[in-house]
């Protein structure tokens, strides 16, 4: 958690007494153990100074800093020398690989500084560069791979020291689009077998989306809006959000849930959807059904009725609650 102190001075106020501009300011927030937690805003929104702070590369004016039961902000520097070895690794924009080492020495760079044994760092990293399709370039040098090859070791060099948080800095960003795809889907794939705490920071929307379990909009140096993706496009909290989501396909990230009402009593419906299906996805069953959709929480209890002018008008990103009587569908 990271949490700001002098800022509740007014901006002029604090400029004359500190000689600077605000970076972050008024930010409380966790991120769950095994969470995707991205941190989302255009240049200059801070950011990346903001995830700089969580580990002191950025010394924090003010406020606290806890990782996995450690106070950051008072760690000694062998505390936070330790803390960044072995609780805390990061994945830059720029790689960052030594170009003298080869593939298998930059994924062992980690372990090497701990003092691990070649033989066991080794066979991690191997493990690792299996484990990112990279395998068959252990021998290689970063300059005779690829942009996403080159990404993937710095991956595969975070993950060696099994650290308890990734951080990812605008990672893809330097990627091309094709590229940038892949890495998320390896994002994704990691996340699902790995399950690790990732801080996820990008200015492009679709990547958060994709990515976060949660998103925080920043702009100057705030959060404007924390929730998941469903919150942040179905719920915007002020027009600067509502602009930011405003032509995200809302099929695509809105669920179920968005268009539940309560059932009655009683009420048994024969066909049911999972909360979490995205609405895009229901649209053939919403408009082929003949009787009410149930919706089920994860353990398949019914937690209410799917309302179908709702869900249409959810995907639509309209306001009002009726719908043309041509998209009723039968009975209703």
């Amino acid at each position: 958690m990271i949490e700001s102190g002098d800022v509740d001075l007014p901006r002029a106020e604090l400029m004359a007494k500190t000689g600077c501009t605000i970076a972050c300011r008024d930010i409380t927030f966790e991120v769950r153990r095994g969470e995707v937690f991205v941190v989302m805003g255009l240049s200059g929104s801070g950011k990346s100074t903001l995830v700089r702070c969580l580990t002191r590369l950025i010394e924090p004016t003010s406020g606290a800093v806890g990782i996995s039961g450690v106070d950051v902000v008072a760690a000694d520097a062998k505390r936070l020398r330790e803390m960044r070895r072995t609780k805390v690794a990061m994945v830059f924009q720029h790689f960052g690989l030594f170009p003298h080492r080869t593939v298998l020495d930059n994924v062992a760079y980690g372990l090497e500084v701990q003092g691990v044994e070649r033989p066991v760092r080794y066979a991690r990293a191997r493990e690792l560069l299996e484990l990112v399709g990279l395998g068959a370039v252990a021998a290689s040098y970063p300059d005779q791979l690829s942009g996403g090859m080159q990404q993937r070791v710095g991956l595969a060099r975070a993950l060696a020291v099994d650290p308890e948080v990734l951080i990812f800095d605008e990672a893809f960003s330097a990627l091309d689009p094709l590229i940038r795809r892949e890495m998320q889907d390896e994002v994704v794939r990691l996340q699902g077998r790995l399950r690790k705490t990732v801080i996820f920071v990008t200015h492009d929307l679709d990547e958060a989306l994709k990515l976060g379990d949660r998103i925080a909009i920043m702009k100057d140096g705030r959060f404007v809006q924390v929730g998941s993706p469903a919150d942040i496009v179905g719920t915007p909290a002020d027009d600067y959000v509502r602009e930011f989501v405003r032509d995200v396909p809302r099929g695509k990230v809105l669920t179920a849930a968005f268009a539940t009402q309560p059932s009655a009593a009683g009420e048994s419906p024969r066909e049911t959807v999972r909360h979490d299906q995205r609405l895009g996805e229901l649209l053939p069953i919403i408009f082929g059904a003949t009787g009410p959709i149930g919706v089920v929480d994860d353990a398949g209890e019914l937690v209410g009725i799917l309302d179908r002018r709702m869900a249409i008008h959810v995907v639509a990103g309209r306001e009002e609650t009726a719908v043309p009587e041509e998209l009723a569908t039968p009975g209703e």
